[in-house]
């Protein structure tokens, strides 16, 4: 039997053993696999921010090329001064504007899709030309650009302005890329209903630089208007990818692509599809960058999208960059496959390691149990004897310590059952003698009033006014006592309640001989607490402690860290002490060893069940002629679902009520 026995435990011990190794290893794995991920989406998420930065850089400096190119042509001296001649129609003034052009287009070596307009000051186009191939360029046809706002703006004010701007089709039609800009909306999952710009489709989104052409008197006489327009113009997006290694670009008109290296389904640049709607609304609609997954096309992206804003700072269009998520989630999933091969190795080793351990633990266990069997029957003053300092001791020790926990859980519990009686019973009488007692003071009342100063009856009704106030007094306590199921939590700063309590309570006259010692940890925690509650709480304690110290002592109150995360409040005064009898009852309902009159003995009832309505616990360590020392540990979170709070508020509403009409 006794073989079998250790057999049955043996094997038990095993398995307890791969339980613990599966447990410990598999959340190893898991955190591991989850640290490395959030490491990998981080790394990422980086990435996507470099890519965008540099994407942002390419951008800008093709703006600055535009604009660079605008304003030397506007500070060009002859061609300021053929202008206003080209506009009369002075054929000479017109060649000297046509070479400048020129110049400037070879100079630069535009590709297509670029255009320059030299327009007079009423915006009428003088000459125009839209480049086709590097250094080639044709002719624009004659219009007016005066409707264009940045072009009017650079008229008006005078400055150099460049930034992306919509140009409408029929303004595209006299530079021949009206066409070009025309894109066929592709019906795309996730897209918004309707497109977020209506010209979308039609319109162009270009970069356009505006330089106004100062003339002699130092007036504006015209404009230069330089532009690149991005519909069906690749250009950039491939460039952006090919020198900065970002795996996607695309630049959208509103919520569409106009220009973009993303693919769709048949392997096609996804020109005409449109931005999801969640993206769309955090960009476009907020004004905000949007960095994350996000369905692009067909497939999901990690992503980063910042909006493109016109002259005037209304979005216009927005900047993607993009990494295909694919690729990421196959690495992690490559790195969770070699981690479970880890974890289940680890696993493996740690049952082999189990069965010889298990069998040189198996007899002392036995002892365990056949103890542990008696404390099921009932006895709570069993312990079993420690021996060595191994494993086994420390099992013994917690053996010990479990049955030494029990029975101080026993003890609580019965505290506990006991103070809800009570409370029960303390809030009927409450209730039940609350009206009875404010008749009695009313009447009192009048009868002294009715009482000549002489009357030797007038010391009896005052005694009765003075019993019967004491009578209140003792019902605000049963009431208080009744209602401590009730708490309010909220984040609360407890050095700054303790340190308002003790201003507070250090002026008052019970505490003159009394020095108070606050030792407060600065780097204490805001909880989740009743602040009113805990305010009594100190209130009590410090003056349990300062009628405790009538001759004078010291009070000192800490703050600190337990060493379970829950934060330690104590209370250290050097009085009188409590006498050991006594300890085990402080917490009883209506015990006290004050004089009758000096107090309820509901006090640190109260103290207690408030206490533990907070999850927490309360000890007292004592020493007569030497002093006590109460020490409270409260949790940092309080979780309290919404609907106990609201029964609470509603509870204490009704309590006050009642003190009120007492």
């Amino acid at each position: 039997m006794s073989r079998l026995r250790s057999f049955r435990l043996q094997t038990t011990l095993v398995i307890l053993f791969s339980l613990i190794a599966l447990v410990t290893v598999g959340a190893t794995a898991l955190v591991t696999s989850k640290l490395i991920g959030d490491y990998l989406s981080d790394a990422q998420d980086r990435r996507v921010s470099r890519d965008m930065q540099l994407a942002e850089a390419f951008y800008e400096m093709k703006l600055e090329k535009i604009s660079g190119m605008a304003r030397r042509l506007a500070s060009n001296e002859p061609l300021a001064i053929a202008l206003p001649q080209a506009a009369q129609g002075d054929a000479p003034a017109m060649q000297i504007l046509e070479e400048s052009v020129e110049n400037e287009i070879r100079s630069e070596s535009l590709t297509t899709t670029h255009f320059v307009v030299l327009v007079d000051a009423e915006g009428n186009s003088i000459l125009g030309r839209t480049s086709r191939s590097p250094g080639e360029s044709s002719f624009a046809l004659p219009g007016n650009w005066h409707s264009l706002p940045i072009v009017s703006a650079a008229l008006r004010s005078g400055d150099v302005l460049a930034a992306t701007e919509v140009i409408p089709d029929e303004s595209l039609a006299l530079v021949g890329l009206a066409e070009q800009a025309r894109i066929t909306i592709v019906d795309t999952p996730k897209a918004a209903p309707e497109p977020f710009d209506p010209r979308e489709g039609s319109a162009g989104l270009t970069l356009t630089a505006a330089a106004p052409v100062v003339g002699e008197g130092g007036a504006v006489v015209g404009a230069v208007m330089v532009g690149h327009l991005f519909n069906n113009d690749f250009s950039i997006v491939d460039r952006i990818k090919e020198v900065a290694g970002v795996d996607t670009a695309t630049i959208f008109f509103g919520d569409l692509r106009v220009s973009t290296n993303v693919l769709d389904a048949e392997g096609e640049r996804a020109v005409g599809t449109r931005v999801s709607q969640e993206v769309r609304d955090v960009v476009l609609v907020e004004g905000v960058g949007y960095t994350g997954p996000a369905y692009v096309v067909n497939e999901n992206f990690i992503t980063r999208y910042e909006p493109l804003r016109n002259h005037q700072g209304q979005i216009v269009g927005m900047l993607y960059v993009g990494a295909r998520q694919a690729s990421f989630l196959n690495l992690v999933n490559e790195l969770d496959a070699r981690i479970l091969v880890i974890a289940l190795g680890s696993i493996l080793v740690a049952v082999m390691i189990a069965i010889p351990i298990s069998r040189s633990i198996t007899r002392p266990v036995e002892t365990l149990a056949e103890a542990n069997e008696r404390v099921a029957l009932g006895d709570r003053t069993l312990s079993v004897p420690v021996q060595g300092a191994g494993e086994l001791a420390s099992l013994a020790r917690s053996f010990n310590s479990m049955v030494e926990t029990l029975r101080t859980t026993e003890q609580q519990l019965i505290q506990s059952e006991k103070l809800a009686s009570v409370g029960q019973l303390a809030a009927g009488v409450a209730h039940e003698i609350n009206n009875p007692l404010g008749t009695i003071l009313l009447f009192s009342d009048i009868m002294r009033k009715e009482l000549p100063p002489e009357d030797p009856r007038r010391d009896d009704v005052e005694m009765i006014i003075d019993e019967t106030t004491r009578c209140k007094v003792i019902v605000s306590d049963l009431l208080n006592f009744a209602r401590q199921n009730e708490v309010l939590a909220q984040t609360t700063d407890v050095n700054a309640l303790l340190t308002e309590t003790i201003n507070k309570m250090g002026v008052q006259s019970i505490f003159d001989p009394v020095e108070i010692t606050p030792q407060l940890d600065a780097k204490l925690p805001t909880i989740q607490a009743d602040p009113g509650q805990l305010k009594e709480v100190f209130i009590n304690l410090m003056t349990n402690a300062a009628e405790a110290m009538e001759k004078g002592g010291t009070l000192t109150v800490r703050t600190g860290m337990a060493e379970d995360g829950m934060i330690e409040i104590s209370f250290q005064d050097t009085g009188c002490g409590i006498p050991d009898e006594n300890l085990s009852k402080i917490f009883t309902p209506f015990f006290t060893t004050k004089p009758i009159g000096k107090g309820t003995g509901l006090g640190l009832a109260i103290v207690y069940g408030i206490i533990k309505m907070h999850r927490g616990q309360i000890y007292v360590e004592s020493e007569a002629g030497v002093g006590s020392t109460f020490t409270i540990t409260l949790p940092v979170s309080l979780p309290i679902p919404p609907t106990e709070a609201a029964e609470g508020v509603g509870t204490e509403e009704a309590s006050r009520s009642d003190l009120e009409q007492a």
